[in-house]
């Protein structure tokens, strides 16, 4: 029996062993068959690609100083295409958590979507997946909103997504023991904004100067992503007349946000410093300060542009670290989410070892992932309270995978054992080198 089956065959029976159920010190109830280590989870998607030669093993310099240790470090002959960023200051997160340096994606295409589904649902896609459908394997939004006890609104998790594409496909799968009653709210910044009455971020279209007509949009806006009623059919996810008179008011308090410039520079950086993945990541700030939600998931994708210029990749690439520290701070800063929360980030695929034929303005070839050892190298980093996580370990020996995510995430919110086998399609288990 090999170490998963091991894992997932005794934490079944220990399932068993227990009939009543136990309350945490923060005074919630759960069921007896596993205690949470912590009430919160975000799992941020380091995605778009991410090399393990820039980012762990530090080939160009440390690229990455918010995440690892060490001063920034940055190539001579590329300086001059990198933005200005003022470091936030503080230790590195390495030293607040565990960093699997080793992290692997094993099996499937090395493509984006193949990649978040694998993170996203613990089972790797061996084949092209259908980008107009749902994925086939429950979520981690399915597994918690199902099996966690007692039972949580959909206000509770959260999907918030950079790029739209296909990607509000991952909060909920087609499994007929799931589906929409159990997804998540769905959030891409970025468009969301752009419906409710501007093309970009800090950019104001003049479709109306009514304000009636403008409330309108945004309910309509919010009447598609928030409030439809679950049925048989694909109708997206439910929430309730009060869940949903909430969100409109949060997304009409961001909207106005933006109508005034708040969101023009609001970390301070600098016009235009600022990308997608930033404003990404502000979103989810904004999300954790007014909901503290217990499962967020929020991916970053700018990257991705390595397939083209190399020395935008690294430029990016900063600006990922930047934010994931950030959001970090922002976590240690919210009051029901202090201490009581843990990070987990990872890229969803790496990169090529070997370029290929675009050569950006500085001289460096472009990188893309199609599938050598290289595309199957990401890291892992997972942080959270000293007594919770251990603080400081760095893992170098090959030791994880994509797989292990959302088990991980099942295991820290006390839900794990309470996945039925019969339901269960989980390839990987928890984290449990990362816990203390």
């Amino acid at each position: 029996m090999n170490r998963r089956n091991f894992i997932q065959k005794t934490a079944a029976a220990t399932a068993v062993a227990f009939a009543a159920p136990y309350i945490i010190p923060s005074g919630r109830l759960f069921a007896a068959s596993g205690l949470r280590k912590a009430n919160h989870v975000v799992f941020c998607l380091f995605a778009g690609g991410v090399r393990n030669l820039e980012s762990m093993q530090k080939a160009d310099g440390n690229l990455m100083p918010h995440i690892l240790s060490g001063s920034e470090s940055i190539s001579p002959d590329i300086a001059p295409g990198m933005d200005p960023i003022t470091p936030l200051g503080g230790s590195p997160l390495e030293n607040y958590g565990t960093l699997f340096k080793e992290f692997r994606y094993n099996q499937g295409p090395t493509g984006h979507f193949n990649g978040h589904t694998t993170a996203m649902t613990g089972v790797y896609t061996t084949t092209d997946l259908n980008l107009k459908e749902p994925p086939k394997y429950p979520t981690i939004f399915e597994y918690y909103r199902k099996h966690n006890t007692p039972s949580m609104s959909a206000l509770n998790a959260w999907w918030v997504s950079n790029a739209l594409g296909p990607y509000p496909s991952l909060n909920y799968s087609s499994d007929a023991n799931y589906g929409a009653l159990y997804g998540a709210n769905y959030v891409q910044p970025l468009s969301l904004i752009s419906q409710s009455g501007l093309n970009v971020l800090g950019d104001p279209k003049n479709f109306s100067t009514s304000e009636d007509d403008t409330a309108g949009k945004i309910r309509e806006l919010l009447d598609k992503n928030f409030g439809a009623q679950y049925s048989s059919g694909d109708a997206g996810v439910e929430n309730t007349e009060i869940d949903a008179a909430s969100l409109e008011s949060f997304i009409n308090n961001e909207f106005n946000e933006v109508s005034i410039g708040g969101y023009n520079d609001p970390w301070g950086l600098g016009a235009g410093i600022m990308n997608n993945d930033m404003y990404n990541v502000l979103f989810a700030e904004k999300i954790i300060q007014q909901f503290q939600p217990e499962l967020l998931v929020v991916n970053m994708q700018d990257v991705d542009v390595c397939h083209s210029d190399f020395t935008q990749y690294c430029n990016n690439l900063r600006k990922s670290d930047y934010a994931l520290a950030k959001l970090w701070d922002t976590i240690q800063n919210t009051a029901g989410m202090a201490n009581d929360t843990i990070l987990i980030a990872a890229p969803e695929h790496g990169r090529n070892l070997d370029p290929n034929t675009l050569v950006d303005p500085y001289g460096r070839y472009a990188l893309d992932h199609t599938g050598d050892d290289s595309s199957r190298e990401i890291f892992c980093l997972a942080l959270g309270p000293s007594g919770v996580v251990k603080q400081g370990q760095s893992i170098s020996t090959v030791e994880g995978e994509s797989i292990d995510v959302v088990p991980t995430i099942a295991d820290i919110l006390g839900f794990y054992s309470d996945i039925p086998m019969s339901y269960r399609n989980l390839m990987g288990s928890p984290l449990d080198q990362a816990f203390v």
